[in-house]
């Protein structure tokens, strides 16, 4: 039997849009590399969490329902390893990432958080917001409609209205930055970085991507872009991450996006050894100081 059991918990279709078989696959991968190593890993659905069938103390996971969070959290709070941390999760939402990401100073569209029955015409005409970027603030994105592009300040007030009637609550608005749109995953504490034009390979999620359009190949420094990640992702608490960024003309490199554990679909087969790795390092670390198996 093997001496390291180990939960893997898959993400609830739900919070998976357009991507429930890349995000099923990533998690599959590494539970398979985590049995090459002499785990025993045992799958489980958001649903089964929620329901007490989850004893093991060391918990892999791609969870993002609400419930699923709590508990993940109280896991943690009790001794649990968890990869990524509950708390992180969490942190990956809309309004906490950017205020986090903001204060922490990482290079970040100019944003305003606002309530969604605010009128806020003229304060985004104040601000020099025309083209922008809308976003429920609340928790992770599960619709196309979660996220909305604008052309003018009237669009923004009717999009807003709209997120109000669906009973979000409040929402980022980020000004629009011009520019080519990279799109990265990463493994904290690992070599592992990827990152591709999404548009270029026609990669995509809700087809957003055309608004940037066709990448210039603006000149930037690569290795400034893996350290503000790796920094962010250290700020927001997630080991294994992605997320999409800007290169402006000026080759100035901007976050819009940090996501939780994603699919890593353009390079799943490359990183889940590093994923894997990754994890086992952690467990070392958590029964070195006593953690139970």
């Amino acid at each position: 039997m093997a001496e390291i059991k180990i939960a893997a918990i898959k993400r609830a279709g739900a919070f998976s849009p357009n991507h429930i078989g890349n995000d099923t696959a990533i998690l599959n991968i590494v539970a398979e590399q985590l049995r090459k190593r002499g785990c025993e890993v045992n799958v489980y659905s958001e649903e089964q969490l929620a329901n007490g069938a989850v004893a093991e103390r060391i918990i892999v996971n791609m969870c993002r329902e609400h419930r699923s969070i709590e508990i993940l959290q109280q896991k943690e709070d009790e001794g649990c390893l968890v990869i990524n941390s509950g708390y992180g999760i969490e942190n990956c939402t809309r309004e906490r990432m950017t205020r986090i990401l903001v204060g922490s100073n990482i290079p970040y569209p100019e944003s305003i958080i606002v309530n969604t029955d605010e009128a806020v015409k003229e304060r985004l005409e104040k601000a020099g917001f025309n083209r922008c970027w809308i976003k429920r603030g609340d928790f992770h994105t599960m619709h196309r409609e979660d996220v909305s592009y604008v052309r003018h300040t009237t669009e923004a007030q009717e999009v807003l209205q709209e997120y109000f009637l669906r009973g979000i609550k409040r929402a980022v608005i980020s000004k629009h930055l011009d520019g080519d749109l990279i799109k990265f995953y990463g493994i904290a504490g690992s070599s592992f970085f990827h990152w591709f034009y999404p548009f270029n390979e026609s990669y995509s999620k809700y087809g957003y991507e055309s608004v940037n359009g066709k990448a210039s190949n603006i000149g930037f420094d690569e290795a400034k872009l893996k350290k503000m990640c790796h920094d962010s992702a250290e700020i927001l608490d997630v080991k294994i991450y992605g997320g999409d960024c800007i290169v402006s003309p000026e080759g100035e490199i901007r976050i819009i996006d940090f996501n939780d554990w994603p699919s890593f679909a353009p390079c799943r087969a490359e990183a889940a050894p590093h994923i894997a790795k990754a994890i086992m390092a952690s467990i070392k670390k958590y029964m070195e100081k006593g953690g139970v198996r």
